[in-house]
């Protein structure tokens, strides 16, 4: 795992694209297709910015998954993370596939057999993730299931999950916040060959912390990525106040 800490957010979006365009394209001149996992939320936001302006990427040679979405919330819901990634990636760059959760499907178990068959099909060549306040990865809340096989899974919302979403605005009250949702799984995530986490804000400084310093514990979800090869952490200089080690 590499940590990596830069003086601004903007600095470190920039960053995390670059490197994550020097991915895809490795991608595409070895097989002519990426296979690619999108993130969203307030964090992702500089980042996927970025990431769209990047030079010399055919996105038609590109194939996105979905991580993770609520269950029961329209696509035309402002929170709705299918709209969130229509309008900064599908909108902007045309990939050749984008695979939605369809979080307002009525049989959800049913959605996550469809959706994870479909990623099975598929070698990952990069996840795109963060880390929550709680420490989730994808919306695996503590305590996360680190065993399951199954791609996606249907799980329920802790409180700090649901109060971080009304924290970043994206609904009035903690009532508003679906309880279920739809995720990837982390034994899903950790199979993509390179892992980038974007981790901006002073907010996440205290789960960057343990999830990086502490040991591998489903209590802290995104400690997973201690454990896998080819992580690279970008973090601004306000989510890295809190780390005892110089990176």
């Amino acid at each position: 795992m590499n940590v990596a800490v830069f003086d601004s957010r903007i600095e470190m979006a920039r960053a995390a694209a670059e490197d994550a365009a020097r991915i895809i394209r490795q991608a595409i001149n070895a097989r002519r297709q990426a296979y690619l996992i999108a993130a969203t939320g307030a964090s992702q936001f500089e980042f996927l910015d970025a990431l769209v302006q990047q030079d010399d990427i055919d996105w038609r040679q590109t194939t996105f998954f979905h991580l993770d979405e609520y269950v029961g919330l329209p696509a035309t819901h402002p929170a709705s993370f299918r709209q969130y990634l229509k309008q900064r990636i599908v909108d902007r760059i045309g990939p050749g596939a984008f695979h939605f959760i369809n979080g307002d499907d009525p049989d959800p178990t049913a959605e996550c057999a469809r959706v994870g068959e479909l990623i099975s099909l598929q070698p990952i060549d990069v996840a795109f993730v963060g880390i929550g306040e709680n420490g989730h990865l994808a919306f695996n809340d503590p305590p996360a299931d680190f065993e399951t096989q199954a791609p996606y899974i249907l799980v329920e919302l802790d409180d700090a999950c649901r109060r971080q979403q009304v924290g970043e605005g994206w609904f009035a009250t903690v009532d508003d916040v679906p309880r279920q949702a739809i995720s990837m799984s982390v034994q899903q995530i950790l199979k993509a060959k390179h892992m980038l986490c974007v981790v901006p804000e002073r907010r996440k400084a205290e789960a960057v912390r343990d999830c990086l310093e502490l040991k591998v514990s489903p209590l802290r979800p995104a400690s997973i990525l201690q454990q896998h090869p080819l992580t690279t952490i970008y973090l601004d200089s306000d989510s890295a106040t809190l780390l005892s080690s110089s990176y």
